[in-house]
Parts: C-alpha cells; sequence; structure tokens
C-alpha cells in the first residue's frame, strides 16, 4: 500500500474510532509502517478530525521527517516496530472498559483478559499488564519492547492497550474485540459465567494461528 493510501486509511480508521466512542478528545493514536520509517498521528490530535498530509511521518531512529510534530507517544510505536518486524501498524487507545481493567489489582499480571469469548483468544491472545509509567516516559519503551516480543497486544497499568497488527484495520479491530471483551468482564463480574477451556483455547489457535 503507497504511503498515500496508507495515510487516507489511517484517516477512515480513526474517525471511525472516534465516531463509536473508542477514543475521545485527543487520546489515542495510530500509526503504520513504511519502509523508511512509520506514519503516526499527531500530537493533541483528534483521531476524529485527522489531515491526512498532517500526519507525521518518522524514521527508525525516531526522527522526525514530515507533517505535524508525532504524538508524544511515538517511542511506544517505534518500540514495537523494532522488536515485531510482521508488524505493519499499531493502535493505542485510553478505551474506557480497557482502561478499567488496567486499573484493577491483578494477581497475576501475565495474562489479565478472561477467555471469555472465541474471539478474544484468536484477535487478542493473552494480554499482559505492564506497570505505570507516567505519559511520555521513555523508559516505557524498554518496557513496551520487551513484552511485544511475544505478544500483539498490552496493556499499561492506569493508562490503556496497545495493539500491532498486520495491517492498520487489523491493529483497530484487534483494538475493538479487546475493548468489548473488557466491556464483557465488566458486566459478568460476581455472575456466574463459563470460561473457555485449555483444551478449546488450544484448538483456536492451531486452526486460527496468529
Amino acid at each position: 500500500m503507497s504511503e498515500s493510501s496508507l495515510r487516507e486509511r489511517m484517516v477512515l480508521l480513526g474517525k471511525s474510532l472516534f465516531d463509536r466512542g473508542y477514543v475521545h478528545g485527543s487520546s489515542g493514536n495510530l500509526s503504520a509502517r513504511l519502509d523508511d520509517g512509520f506514519l503516526v498521528t499527531p500530537t493533541n490530535s483528534c483521531l476524529g478530525m485527522l489531515d491526512p498530509a498532517r500526519i507525521a511521518k518518522v524514521d527508525f531512529s525516531g526522527a522526525h521527517l514530515s507533517g505535524d510534530k508525532p504524538s508524544k507517544e511515538a517511542f511506544l510505536h517505534l518500540g514495537v516496530y523494532e522488536i515485531r518486524p510482521e508488524a505493519q501498524a499499531v493502535a493505542h487507545s485510553h478505551s474506557t472498559h480497557s482502561v478499567a481493567l488496567s486499573c484493577l489489582e491483578h494477581e497475576k499480571t501475565e495474562d489479565v483478559l478472561p477467555p471469555v469469548t472465541a474471539y478474544a483468544v484468536m484477535k487478542v491472545g493473552k494480554l499482559p499488564l505492564l506497570p505505570y509509567y507516567r505519559p511520555g516516559d521513555r523508559k516505557l519503551a524498554d518496557a513496551v519492547r520487551e513484552v511485544s516480543a511475544k505478544h500483539s497486544a498490552l496493556l499499561l497499568a492506569h493508562h490503556g492497550p496497545v495493539v500491532a497488527g498486520k495491517s492498520p484495520e487489523d491493529a483497530v479491530w484487534s483494538l475493538e474485540e479487546l475493548e468489548e471483551t473488557a466491556k464483557l468482564v465488566f458486566l459478568l463480574e460476581g455472575r456466574p459465567h463459563a470460561r473457555l477451556t485449555l483444551e478449546q483455547m488450544r484448538e483456536l489457535n492451531e486452526v486460527f494461528p496468529s
């Protein structure tokens, strides 16, 4: 896909996320890999009102090449691209239920998304929770880079999810699946309910490998 086409796709996907309430205000950011770097939404921009020509372009050293100033969280995207060569796009949001999940106390942080649906297993997989870092803290990039080696999706404590995908659509749709699953988790809280078994999850991973 050409750079201009990627810019247009990012605009459409950003507006879709904003219009349906997955992002709000100037929260959240999207990126897409290029041969010579990546595109990332500008800092303090609303995903519902993006201008394709103003989306920032950044090289793989983190240098700003063109467009508006990149998101202050561009280094999160860079960390994912550095460790996951198959990742072609990254989506990050402050989606309400996902953030709520990130604020809970979890006995184990290796996987904090219960397997309540097949699609959560297929599109999100295991969801590790990273410790809290203040927004913009570059130490977070190291933590993201380490965890992203084994996981396409992760959750930042008191912040929100970061999801890599094989295309911009794949990243965004997986982000949405994560948010909807988190919503289900809260709807089911306190009620007797079943979760997928290890055998059922194993079968899903064999039939639908990531």
